[in-house]
Protein backbone atom coordinates (compact mmCIF):
# COMPACT_ATOMS: atom_id res chain seq x y z
CA UNK A 1 0.00 0.00 0.00
CA UNK A 2 1.33 3.52 -0.78
CA UNK A 3 0.44 4.85 2.68
CA UNK A 4 2.05 3.27 5.73
CA UNK A 5 0.45 4.90 8.77
CA UNK A 6 -1.15 7.99 10.24
CA UNK A 7 1.91 10.04 11.13
CA UNK A 8 0.54 13.28 12.59
CA UNK A 9 -2.55 15.45 12.88
CA UNK A 10 -3.05 19.16 13.34
CA UNK A 11 -5.87 21.43 14.49
CA UNK A 12 -6.55 25.13 14.35
CA UNK A 13 -7.45 26.53 17.76
CA UNK A 14 -6.89 29.66 19.82
CA UNK A 15 -7.29 27.67 23.07
CA UNK A 16 -3.62 26.72 23.44
CA UNK A 17 -3.69 26.79 27.25
CA UNK A 18 -6.74 24.54 27.36
CA UNK A 19 -5.18 22.16 24.87
CA UNK A 20 -1.95 22.07 26.88
CA UNK A 21 -3.80 21.12 30.05
CA UNK A 22 -5.97 18.57 28.28
CA UNK A 23 -3.13 16.97 26.35
CA UNK A 24 -0.72 16.63 29.25
CA UNK A 25 -2.97 16.35 32.31
CA UNK A 26 -5.63 13.99 30.94
CA UNK A 27 -4.19 12.18 27.92
CA UNK A 28 -0.55 12.06 29.06
CA UNK A 29 1.08 13.67 26.01
CA UNK A 30 4.28 15.69 26.24
CA UNK A 31 3.83 19.37 25.34
CA UNK A 32 6.50 21.04 23.22
CA UNK A 33 6.34 24.81 22.78
CA UNK A 34 7.14 25.67 19.18
CA UNK A 35 6.14 29.37 19.22
CA UNK A 36 3.60 31.65 20.91
CA UNK A 37 1.05 30.48 18.33
CA UNK A 38 2.03 26.82 17.90
CA UNK A 39 1.79 23.99 20.43
CA UNK A 40 3.03 20.51 19.59
CA UNK A 41 2.65 17.23 21.45
CA UNK A 42 4.95 14.23 21.52
CA UNK A 43 3.85 10.68 22.32
CA UNK A 44 6.95 8.67 21.36
CA UNK A 45 10.39 9.23 19.82
CA UNK A 46 9.02 11.50 17.06
CA UNK A 47 9.53 15.23 17.48
CA UNK A 48 5.79 15.79 17.19
CA UNK A 49 2.59 13.87 16.57
CA UNK A 50 -0.19 16.37 17.31
CA UNK A 51 -0.06 20.08 16.48
CA UNK A 52 -2.39 22.86 17.65
CA UNK A 53 -1.94 26.03 15.61
CA UNK A 54 -3.40 29.34 16.76
CA UNK A 55 -2.80 30.92 13.35
CA UNK A 56 -5.29 28.52 11.71
CA UNK A 57 -9.05 29.10 11.98
CA UNK A 58 -10.90 27.12 14.63
CA UNK A 59 -12.07 23.89 13.05
CA UNK A 60 -9.30 23.79 10.45
CA UNK A 61 -7.47 20.45 10.50
CA UNK A 62 -4.86 18.45 8.59
CA UNK A 63 -3.84 14.80 8.59
CA UNK A 64 -0.33 13.60 7.79
CA UNK A 65 -0.08 10.15 6.18
CA UNK A 66 3.35 8.55 6.06
CA UNK A 67 5.08 6.90 3.09
CA UNK A 68 8.42 5.10 3.04
CA UNK A 69 10.67 7.48 1.10
CA UNK A 70 10.98 10.19 -1.55
CA UNK A 71 10.28 7.78 -4.41
CA UNK A 72 7.09 6.61 -2.72
CA UNK A 73 6.01 10.23 -2.23
CA UNK A 74 6.62 11.00 -5.92
CA UNK A 75 4.69 7.88 -6.93
CA UNK A 76 1.76 8.90 -4.73
CA UNK A 77 1.75 12.40 -6.20
CA UNK A 78 1.66 10.94 -9.72
CA UNK A 79 -1.17 8.58 -8.76
CA UNK A 80 -3.20 11.47 -7.35
CA UNK A 81 -2.63 13.58 -10.46
CA UNK A 82 -3.73 10.66 -12.67
CA UNK A 83 -6.95 10.62 -10.63
CA UNK A 84 -7.29 14.37 -11.36
CA UNK A 85 -6.62 15.36 -7.76
CA UNK A 86 -4.83 18.68 -7.30
CA UNK A 87 -1.50 18.11 -5.55
CA UNK A 88 0.79 20.74 -4.03
CA UNK A 89 4.49 20.08 -3.50
CA UNK A 90 4.90 21.96 -0.23
CA UNK A 91 7.98 24.14 0.35
CA UNK A 92 10.75 23.04 2.66
CA UNK A 93 9.68 25.66 5.21
CA UNK A 94 6.39 23.82 5.77
CA UNK A 95 8.15 20.44 5.80
CA UNK A 96 10.45 21.81 8.50
CA UNK A 97 7.41 23.03 10.43
CA UNK A 98 5.92 19.51 10.23
CA UNK A 99 9.31 18.06 11.24
CA UNK A 100 9.59 15.90 8.10
CA UNK A 101 11.93 15.76 5.09
CA UNK A 102 9.41 15.90 2.24
CA UNK A 103 5.74 16.86 1.99
CA UNK A 104 2.81 17.10 -0.43
CA UNK A 105 -0.77 18.17 0.24
CA UNK A 106 -4.18 17.53 -1.35
CA UNK A 107 -7.84 17.30 -0.32
CA UNK A 108 -10.33 14.46 -0.08
CA UNK A 109 -13.85 14.76 -1.60
CA UNK A 110 -15.19 16.05 1.74
CA UNK A 111 -12.67 18.91 1.73
CA UNK A 112 -10.31 17.59 4.41
CA UNK A 113 -6.70 18.67 4.01
CA UNK A 114 -4.49 15.61 3.70
CA UNK A 115 -0.72 15.64 3.71
CA UNK A 116 1.66 12.84 2.73
CA UNK A 117 5.25 12.85 3.93
CA UNK A 118 8.40 10.87 4.47
CA UNK A 119 11.36 11.21 6.83
CA UNK A 120 9.82 12.14 10.17
CA UNK A 121 12.38 13.67 12.53
CA UNK A 122 13.39 11.78 15.66
CA UNK A 123 13.89 13.70 18.91
CA UNK A 124 17.20 13.58 20.74
CA UNK A 125 15.52 13.49 24.14
CA UNK A 126 13.35 10.53 25.26
CA UNK A 127 9.59 10.94 25.48
CA UNK A 128 8.50 12.45 28.82
CA UNK A 129 4.75 11.98 29.44
CA UNK A 130 2.63 14.76 30.87
CA UNK A 131 1.27 12.43 33.56
CA UNK A 132 2.42 9.10 34.91
CA UNK A 133 1.61 6.63 32.11
CA UNK A 134 3.44 3.67 30.58
CA UNK A 135 3.40 5.15 27.07
CA UNK A 136 1.57 5.01 23.74
CA UNK A 137 1.37 2.22 21.18
CA UNK A 138 2.63 3.77 17.91
CA UNK A 139 5.59 2.59 15.79
CA UNK A 140 4.54 1.00 12.47
CA UNK A 141 0.88 1.25 13.53
CA UNK A 142 1.04 5.06 13.45
CA UNK A 143 -0.18 7.47 16.11
CA UNK A 144 -3.69 5.94 16.29
CA UNK A 145 -6.78 6.41 14.16
CA UNK A 146 -8.92 9.28 12.94
CA UNK A 147 -12.68 9.20 12.41
CA UNK A 148 -14.31 11.69 10.04
CA UNK A 149 -17.97 12.57 9.61
CA UNK A 150 -19.24 12.78 6.03
CA UNK A 151 -22.45 13.65 4.24
CA UNK A 152 -22.33 10.48 2.14
CA UNK A 153 -19.89 7.63 2.78
CA UNK A 154 -20.18 6.26 -0.75
CA UNK A 155 -19.17 9.63 -2.23
CA UNK A 156 -15.93 9.65 -0.20
CA UNK A 157 -14.97 5.97 0.14
CA UNK A 158 -13.75 5.41 -3.48
CA UNK A 159 -11.12 8.11 -3.02
CA UNK A 160 -9.63 6.45 0.06
CA UNK A 161 -9.90 2.89 -1.29
CA UNK A 162 -9.17 3.22 -5.00
CA UNK A 163 -6.76 6.17 -4.97
CA UNK A 164 -5.01 6.03 -1.59
CA UNK A 165 -5.12 2.26 -1.10
CA UNK A 166 -7.07 1.93 2.14
CA UNK A 167 -8.79 -1.42 2.64
CA UNK A 168 -12.14 -1.98 4.27
CA UNK A 169 -11.93 -3.69 7.67
CA UNK A 170 -15.67 -3.89 8.43
CA UNK A 171 -18.76 -1.71 8.66
CA UNK A 172 -21.99 -1.15 10.58
CA UNK A 173 -25.37 0.17 9.46
CA UNK A 174 -27.00 0.58 12.91
CA UNK A 175 -27.36 2.61 15.10
CA UNK A 176 -25.47 4.74 12.55
CA UNK A 177 -23.58 4.02 9.34
CA UNK A 178 -19.81 3.71 9.82
CA UNK A 179 -17.06 2.17 7.67
CA UNK A 180 -13.59 1.27 9.01
CA UNK A 181 -10.39 1.11 6.94
CA UNK A 182 -6.84 -0.18 7.50
CA UNK A 183 -3.43 0.44 5.92
CA UNK A 184 -1.34 -1.61 8.35
CA UNK A 185 -1.90 -4.12 11.15
CA UNK A 186 -3.97 -1.67 13.20
CA UNK A 187 -7.61 -2.68 12.73
CA UNK A 188 -8.42 0.77 11.42
CA UNK A 189 -6.44 3.95 10.90
CA UNK A 190 -9.43 5.72 9.36
CA UNK A 191 -13.19 5.51 9.77
CA UNK A 192 -16.03 7.39 8.09
CA UNK A 193 -19.34 8.03 9.85
CA UNK A 194 -22.31 9.18 7.78
CA UNK A 195 -23.95 12.05 9.64
CA UNK A 196 -25.08 14.40 6.87
CA UNK A 197 -22.24 16.81 7.65
CA UNK A 198 -18.55 16.87 6.77
CA UNK A 199 -16.32 17.21 9.82
CA UNK A 200 -14.16 15.41 12.33
CA UNK A 201 -15.54 13.03 14.93
CA UNK A 202 -12.55 11.90 16.99
CA UNK A 203 -8.88 11.01 17.20
CA UNK A 204 -7.86 7.78 18.97
CA UNK A 205 -4.62 7.27 20.88
CA UNK A 206 -3.78 3.86 22.33
CA UNK A 207 -2.00 3.49 25.66
CA UNK A 208 0.12 0.55 26.78
CA UNK A 209 -1.76 -0.15 30.00
CA UNK A 210 -5.45 -0.55 30.84
CA UNK A 211 -4.70 1.28 34.09
CA UNK A 212 -3.43 4.27 32.06
CA UNK A 213 -6.88 4.45 30.47
CA UNK A 214 -8.75 3.93 33.74
CA UNK A 215 -6.81 6.64 35.53
CA UNK A 216 -7.40 9.01 32.61
CA UNK A 217 -11.09 8.19 32.88
CA UNK A 218 -11.05 9.17 36.55
CA UNK A 219 -9.44 12.49 35.61
CA UNK A 220 -12.09 13.08 32.93
CA UNK A 221 -14.93 12.23 35.33
CA UNK A 222 -13.69 14.96 37.68
CA UNK A 223 -14.16 17.60 34.96
CA UNK A 224 -17.69 18.77 34.17
CA UNK A 225 -19.01 17.48 30.82
CA UNK A 226 -15.57 16.18 29.82
CA UNK A 227 -16.71 12.60 29.11
CA UNK A 228 -18.46 12.32 25.72
CA UNK A 229 -18.57 8.50 25.59
CA UNK A 230 -18.39 6.40 28.74
CA UNK A 231 -15.92 3.57 29.29
CA UNK A 232 -16.70 0.56 27.10
CA UNK A 233 -15.35 -1.99 24.62
CA UNK A 234 -15.75 -2.01 20.86
CA UNK A 235 -16.99 -5.01 18.90
CA UNK A 236 -14.67 -4.66 15.90
CA UNK A 237 -11.21 -3.56 17.06
CA UNK A 238 -11.90 -4.84 20.63
CA UNK A 239 -10.55 -1.60 22.10
CA UNK A 240 -11.44 -0.74 25.70
CA UNK A 241 -11.75 3.04 25.79
CA UNK A 242 -13.54 6.24 26.68
CA UNK A 243 -13.95 9.47 24.72
CA UNK A 244 -13.19 12.91 26.12
CA UNK A 245 -14.29 16.27 24.78
CA UNK A 246 -11.24 18.25 23.63
CA UNK A 247 -10.95 22.07 23.64
CA UNK A 248 -11.88 21.89 19.92
CA UNK A 249 -15.00 20.54 18.22
CA UNK A 250 -13.83 16.94 18.30
CA UNK A 251 -13.30 14.11 20.77
CA UNK A 252 -10.19 12.20 21.84
CA UNK A 253 -10.58 8.44 22.35
CA UNK A 254 -8.16 7.03 24.92
CA UNK A 255 -7.95 3.27 24.44
CA UNK A 256 -6.16 0.04 25.28
CA UNK A 257 -5.98 -3.46 23.81
CA UNK A 258 -6.73 -2.82 20.14
CA UNK A 259 -6.53 -5.88 17.93
CA UNK A 260 -3.98 -6.41 15.18
CA UNK A 261 -5.02 -7.84 11.84
CA UNK A 262 -3.17 -9.41 8.91
CA UNK A 263 -3.84 -7.05 5.98
CA UNK A 264 -2.95 -9.78 3.47
CA UNK A 265 -5.71 -12.13 4.61
CA UNK A 266 -8.30 -9.94 6.34
CA UNK A 267 -11.86 -10.21 5.00
CA UNK A 268 -14.29 -7.33 5.54
CA UNK A 269 -17.67 -8.12 7.10
CA UNK A 270 -20.77 -6.28 8.23
CA UNK A 271 -20.98 -6.08 12.02
CA UNK A 272 -24.50 -6.80 13.29
CA UNK A 273 -23.93 -6.43 17.04
CA UNK A 274 -23.50 -2.68 17.10
CA UNK A 275 -20.32 -0.73 17.78
CA UNK A 276 -19.78 -1.80 21.41
CA UNK A 277 -19.89 -5.00 23.47
CA UNK A 278 -20.67 -3.00 26.60
CA UNK A 279 -20.52 0.58 27.86
CA UNK A 280 -19.76 3.43 25.44
CA UNK A 281 -22.91 5.39 26.19
CA UNK A 282 -22.70 8.08 23.51
CA UNK A 283 -23.98 11.41 24.82
CA UNK A 284 -23.61 12.93 21.34
CA UNK A 285 -26.17 10.62 19.73
CA UNK A 286 -29.82 11.67 19.35
CA UNK A 287 -32.03 10.02 22.01
CA UNK A 288 -33.61 7.57 19.55
CA UNK A 289 -30.21 6.38 18.30
CA UNK A 290 -28.92 6.11 21.88
CA UNK A 291 -31.83 3.82 22.65
CA UNK A 292 -31.07 1.64 19.62
CA UNK A 293 -27.41 1.40 20.68
CA UNK A 294 -28.45 0.52 24.23
CA UNK A 295 -30.79 -2.21 22.99
CA UNK A 296 -27.99 -3.67 20.85
CA UNK A 297 -25.71 -3.85 23.87
CA UNK A 298 -28.42 -5.53 25.90
CA UNK A 299 -28.88 -8.14 23.16
CA UNK A 300 -25.14 -8.75 23.07
CA UNK A 301 -25.14 -9.27 26.84
CA UNK A 302 -28.13 -11.62 26.68
CA UNK A 303 -26.41 -13.65 23.96
CA UNK A 304 -23.21 -13.87 25.98
CA UNK A 305 -21.17 -12.15 23.27
CA UNK A 306 -17.50 -12.23 24.31
CA UNK A 307 -14.12 -11.55 22.71
CA UNK A 308 -10.54 -12.31 23.74
CA UNK A 309 -8.55 -9.54 25.38
CA UNK A 310 -5.70 -8.30 23.18
CA UNK A 311 -2.49 -8.12 25.23
CA UNK A 312 1.21 -7.62 24.60
CA UNK A 313 3.92 -9.97 25.81
CA UNK A 314 4.90 -9.03 29.36
CA UNK A 315 1.71 -7.01 29.89
CA UNK A 316 -0.27 -9.79 31.53
CA UNK A 317 0.00 -12.70 33.94
CA UNK A 318 -1.81 -16.01 33.51
CA UNK A 319 -3.96 -17.11 36.45
CA UNK A 320 -4.39 -20.68 37.55
CA UNK A 321 -7.67 -22.40 36.73
CA UNK A 322 -10.47 -21.89 39.23
CA UNK A 323 -13.06 -24.51 38.25
CA UNK A 324 -13.41 -27.61 36.09
CA UNK A 325 -15.99 -25.91 33.84
CA UNK A 326 -13.65 -23.00 33.02
CA UNK A 327 -10.69 -25.30 32.45
CA UNK A 328 -12.87 -27.32 30.05
CA UNK A 329 -13.89 -24.15 28.20
CA UNK A 330 -10.24 -23.15 27.74
CA UNK A 331 -9.41 -26.59 26.30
Amino acid sequence: MPLQALGYVGFGSAALDDWRQFGTGLVGLQAVERSPSLLAFRMDDRKQRIVVDKSLPDGERFFGWEVTDADALDALAARLEQAQIDVTAEPQTLADNRRVRGLISFRDPAGNRLEAFYGAEIAEQPFSPGRSISGFRTGPLGLGHVVLTVKDIHAVMPFYVEVLGFRLSDYIEKPFRAYFFHINARHHSLALIETGNNGMHHLMVELFSLDDVGQGYDIALNEAERVSVTLGRHTNDLMTSFYAKTPSALMMECGWGGREIDPATWQAVEMHDGPSLWGHERVWLPPADREVAREMRMRAAAAGLRAPVQVMEGNYRLMSGTCAWWDGMKG
